[in-house]
């Protein structure tokens, strides 16, 4: 296992030497599952869903609303930011939806991810979903996590004195790009989401591609009709852009900076997910606009945990892992930037140091 020497000094100040937990049988995750399902935190939550699945298409449809009703004007810039902000809230929804946090069957979490994802905004269901039970199986595991994996940006020191291309182009000052490269990741999200319809393991890709093409119709159309060139194109740049923001700066906080891991090394399925994820300190707020996602660790032990429960399992959760010994972190939200920031400025050292002998 690699750590990075920023998420060891952040955990250091409140981990404990591990010891060996007391005697009880079954695996320490298994125990700590028996305490939540006793607390009830495992049970779904209709209600809760019902209200925010309603307001959610509420509001996306208020804001086309606004859109057609407002016409040629300028003004379209602040429905744009608007709809960003809307576009991120349904991705959060058809993140639960992939998770069976909303249903606890398989056929209508399909049904509406698909919905939400590829008619409301444009991302395949099914890619995203194959994707992320990837991530969620094996987080910051270098080999095994696609959110990890080289790309644009270099996750690790030794990512980075392999990296060529456009990688080894940006990784030496990736910490500064980070966040204005985050403002392509809403075009990169659709361009991913077409590009897995070529893929033989994609289900129901006739289904995903069409939604897909009806939502890129019905959302070009509407620009262009409604507005003149100029304009739309100013509101599609801009609306993607903010939601790229936003949902970036949403999904950031979870993992970087955080220990990864490479080759063999795979620790308890409870410390694989807790070593890796980081917690976003915050009220109400911060739990509506991060989609409950702030509590990752909470998420990524029971990622099938309806979101309002979170806020109650990180109690119970923290204190268990005080109680055998596993480093929990948590931290505020801008602290939480400024480490995966600083993870960034770190492992790209090898490509500056690189650059400087050439």
């Amino acid at each position: 296992m690699t750590i990075s020497s920023d998420a060891s000094a952040v955990t250091a100040a409140t981990a404990v030497r591990p010891r060996r937990p007391r005697p009880d049988p079954g695996s320490d995750f298994a125990r700590l599952s028996r305490r939540i399902t006793e607390a009830g935190l495992l049970r779904q939550r209709p209600g809760y869903y019902t209200v925010r699945l309603g307001l959610v298409t509420g509001l996306l449809a208020a804001g086309w609303a606004a859109f057609v009703a407002l016409g040629d004007t300028w003004w379209q810039l602040a429905v744009a930011a608007f709809m960003a902000l809307i576009f991120g809230q349904v991705a959060l929804v058809a993140h639960d939806l992939a998770h069976r946090q909303v249903f606890r069957r398989r056929r209508p979490s399909e049904i509406w991810g698909r919905l939400f994802g590829n008619l409301g905004i444009g991302m395949s269901y099914g890619w995203w979903m194959n994707k992320h039970t990837r991530h969620h199986a094996n987080p910051n595991h270098e080999e095994l996590d696609p959110d990890v994996a080289p790309d644009i940006l270099v996750w690790s020191t030794d990512q980075a004195r392999n990296s060529s291309g456009l990688a080894r182009f940006i990784g030496g000052h990736q910490a500064y790009l980070f966040f204005p490269l985050l403002t392509l990741e809403g075009f990169n999200l659709h361009v991913a989401s077409v590009r897995a319809l070529r893929s033989p393991s994609m289900k129901s890709r006739l289904l995903e591609g069409g939604l897909l093409i009806l939502h890129m119709a019905a959302y070009l159309s509407a620009l262009f009709l409604v507005l003149p060139p100029g304009k739309a194109l100013a509101f599609l740049a801009l609306h993607q852009c903010l939601f790229g923001v936003y949902l970036g700066s949403v999904f950031a906080p979870n993992h970087k900076g955080m220990p990864t891991f490479t080759g063999d090394d795979r620790p308890d399925f409870l410390r694989r997910q807790v070593l890796t994820s980081r917690n976003v300190r915050g009220g109400r707020f911060t739990d509506l606009m991060l989609g409950g996602l702030n509590y990752q660790v909470e998420h990524h032990l029971f990622p099938s945990m309806p979101t309002p429960h979170l806020r109650r399992a990180q109690v119970v959760v923290r204190a268990y892992c005080a109680e055998i010994g596993v480093p929990y972190h948590e931290t505020g939200l801008i602290q939480s930037y400024r480490e995966a920031l600083t993870h960034l400025h770190r492992v790209g050292e090898p490509i500056r140091r690189q650059r400087k002998a050439s």
